[in-house]
């Protein structure tokens, strides 16, 4: 099985491990992840002006090309996920919006939210599923206590990008649970980390990632999980080394015995 994949800047330079861990994994669990071809940044952040479109272009771009090739456009970066799917949303359901930017990209044919954007985590969820990724497993991470961090980006606004309960989401610690390892509940888990005000305010970053930390260092987790590169860099930058912490796609590749294969 093929999906189109937008791997995003992130993961192709500082994060470049992360993705290349998540291709891996998903080949050994019989998917290929196809990377769209001259993909360009999709902006990392959702503009909050409704009528702000140029930073949203890239973005329908990748968009446009999934569809083309008619084929769901699979994402890594929950940066790129939320931009991207929002971006979708935006137009399938905004005329305004989307008469603009079709009259700006000038395509063959005009796009109108066609593609279906899918997270890796909804890959393993509803493709793979985790019963079988469980299957799949040759180094299971039996003992470990794992927190899952969700963050901002992955499961809000909830009408949009529809993945998970945003108050209450399971995804990432039924993924933990089908690598062998435990899953800790606790209350900061999807609460923001401040990762995006490090640059003008970071004593309020540290501030928050250390609440992050603490609270799940004080439910008994031995360590973090999240699919926020943004995320991952401030927890471990401004988090002061309480707990350490992993992107999944590298506790995957551990469990599938791939990290091992290329050491």
């Amino acid at each position: 099985m093929t999906y189109s994949y937008f791997p995003g800047c992130t993961l192709k330079t500082k994060g470049a491990d992360l993705d290349h861990w998540g291709r891996l994994s998903m080949e050994a669990l019989g998917i290929h992840l196809e990377e769209l071809p001259q993909w360009q940044c999709c902006g990392a952040v959702y503009p909050m002006a409704k009528d702000e479109i140029a930073s949203r272009l890239s973005a329908v771009r990748a968009l446009a090309a999934a569809r083309d090739l008619n084929r769901p456009l699979v994402t890594l970066c929950s940066a790129c996920h939320h931009v991207i799917k929002r971006t979708n949303y935006d137009m399938a359901h905004d005329e305004t919006f989307r008469d603009r930017a079709n009259n700006y990209m000038k395509l063959d044919t005009p796009y109108a939210g066609e593609a279906r954007v899918i997270h890796y985590l909804e890959v393993l969820r509803d493709t793979v599923g985790f019963d079988q990724l469980k299957k799949q497993v040759k180094h299971p991470l039996t003992g470990e206590k794992i927190g899952a961090y969700y963050g901002c980006l992955l499961l809000r606004p909830s009408k949009q990008m529809a993945m998970d309960d945003p108050e209450n989401p399971t995804i990432l610690e039924d993924f933990i649970r089908a690598i062998g390892a435990e899953p800790v509940i606790y209350a900061q888990r999807n609460e923001c980390c401040g990762g995006y005000v490090t640059l003008e305010n970071r004593d309020f970053a540290k501030r928050r990632a250390n609440a992050v930390l603490e609270n799940a260092q004080a439910q008994g987790a031995q360590m973090l999980i999240t699919a926020c590169p943004l995320c991952l860099y401030n927890l471990k930058e401004n988090g002061g080394g309480q707990l350490p912490v992993a992107y999944f796609t590298q506790l995957l590749a551990q469990a599938l015995g791939i990290r091992e294969e290329q050491a």
